[in-house]
């Protein structure tokens, strides 16, 4: 049976989906500002595979993730820019896209956009307020009344107590806790606005993802995740909107993935060391990026580095070799097969990637033994649950050379063994051996067999 680690439960406990063999999970998406960075390629590229995994599973998944086209940030970069906001949301939605296409992330069910929803989440305030959970201030901002809710901080940990004796913020007067987080906030001149119970403005932040989950996923479902960070207070005070809205239980499992981190530092703008998925993509394979991703289990720090890219790049190229040289058949998995089995006990064990990435070695090793078809056929069927190993062998490991180094192209490379086979031929083998070594350099192996040289990255 599968098992998730639940945030809220703070440990791994069985998958009971609410309505039999179907699940619903929302996850919290970009707010479209900006280009998506490694953060947002790691939640992307997370939640693919714990989609991909539930189907595997049998269950039929509806996977909602969001896009926040509203919000102070946004409004902020399209005045400096001098464009619309639509016309801002609109550009990075579509790079967005693009790059989650890039890494293989298969599109979700339902991706709302906040701006969409505006009167659900009036409707969702008008209840907080009549039921005096939320009220209006004298400047015409809505809070959420944080001490009327008993369970605020059980996802967190934190209690109210903590929370204030750890407040560093500037009072608020118009708030009658300094904890009460804004539901509305009242229209400022020049930005988007839109008419409320409370006079014009525009919903806060927390509010959307709360009133979008209940519109896609019901009142009550079965998985809620996102980045760690959002843990506090984004995720609480979901809860506390939506359970203090209906009076029972809001999400069954919560799920986090760990932060990224960039030579051992939290990546971040303010280090320098802050990298778009965009840049990344333009040094490594998309396929190579999402295997160093998957290859981390999906609660732990991710560390980024160069040397840990090129690491997952030789590993998966190591891989596209046991399947090279051969026509792969088309795989139904037998799940009593001993890789398989091992496979699948990893990834029910809390979406264990690290341990299953080790079966396919592990088959990888067999079939390269063995050269049998059939280990072939079952390592590109588990590695395809992982959204890896389905391209052509030989085009990866060319691309990779590509890649790897600008100057030796494809065609530069056959080149050069074309140059070098023209030196044994005229038994010059110095210069055979020099040709041989400056590939090799360059981290590309030559391979000669019966049929030629071929060649291959590292």
């Amino acid at each position: 049976m599968l098992k998730i680690y639940n945030s809220l439960a703070r440990t791994k406990q069985s998958f009971v989906p609410l309505t039999p063999g179907k699940v619903g999970i929302y996850v919290c998406g970009m707010t479209v500002y900006d280009y998506c960075h490694l953060g947002h390629a790691r939640v992307m590229v997370v939640f693919d595979m714990v989609v991909r995994w539930l189907q595997t599973n049998g269950f039929a998944v509806t996977y909602v993730r969001n896009i926040t086209d509203i919000d102070d940030k946004i409004i902020k970069r399209a005045q400096e820019n001098n464009e619309t906001i639509e016309v801002l949301t609109n550009r990075f939605i579509r790079a967005m896209d693009e790059d989650a296409a890039a890494l293989g992330v298969v599109p979700p069910a339902h991706e709302p956009r906040a701006t969409r929803y505006v009167a659900n989440m009036v409707a969702m305030i008008r209840t907080l307020v009549d039921k005096g959970i939320a009220y209006a201030a004298s400047n015409g901002d809505v809070y959420y009344a944080v001490h009327k809710f008993p369970g605020y901080g059980k996802l967190s940990g934190k209690s109210l107590d903590d929370l204030r004796a750890g407040e560093r913020v500037i009072i608020d007067p118009h708030k009658k806790d300094p904890l009460d987080f804004v539901l509305w906030k009242a229209a400022k001149p020049g930005e988007p606005q839109w008419d409320s119970p409370w006079g014009k403005g525009r919903p806060g932040w927390h509010i959307e993802c709360s009133a979008m989950s209940e519109h896609c996923l019901g009142e009550h479902f079965d998985i809620h995740g996102g980045g760690q960070d959002l843990q506090f207070p984004h995720h609480e005070n979901e809860i506390a909107q939506s359970e203090g809205a209906h009076d029972y239980p809001f999400v069954n499992y919560w799920m986090h993935n760990g932060f990224v981190r960039v030579d051992d530092e939290k990546m971040s703008k303010s280090l320098g060391n802050f990298f778009t998925v965009r840049e990344v993509l333009a040094r490594y394979q998309p396929e190579v990026v999402r295997f160093f991703i998957l290859r981390a289990h999906y609660r732990s720090p991710l560390n980024y580095s160069d040397q840990h890219l090129e690491d997952a790049r030789h590993a998966l190229a190591r891989l596209y070799i046991a399947l090279k040289g051969s026509a792969v058949p088309a795989a139904t998995i037998d799940w009593n097969e001993p890789h398989a089995r091992r496979f699948m006990e990893a990834m029910n064990d809390d979406f264990n990637t690290p341990d299953a990435v080790a079966v396919l070695f592990d088959l990888a090793n067999e079939t390269n033994r063995t050269g049998s078809l059939p280990d072939m056929a079952l390592l590109k069927a588990l590695g395809g649950l992982l959204g890896l190993l389905q391209r052509d062998p030989q085009q990866h490991l060319q691309d990779e050379a590509v890649v790897g180094d600008a100057t030796f192209t494809p065609e530069c490379i056959e080149q050069m063994i074309q140059q070098r086979l023209a030196a044994r031929t005229a038994r010059n083998f110095t210069e055979a051996d020099r040709i041989r070594k400056e590939l090799s350099d360059a981290d590309i192996l030559l391979e000669d067999g019966p049929q030629g040289t071929t060649w291959r990255r590292k």
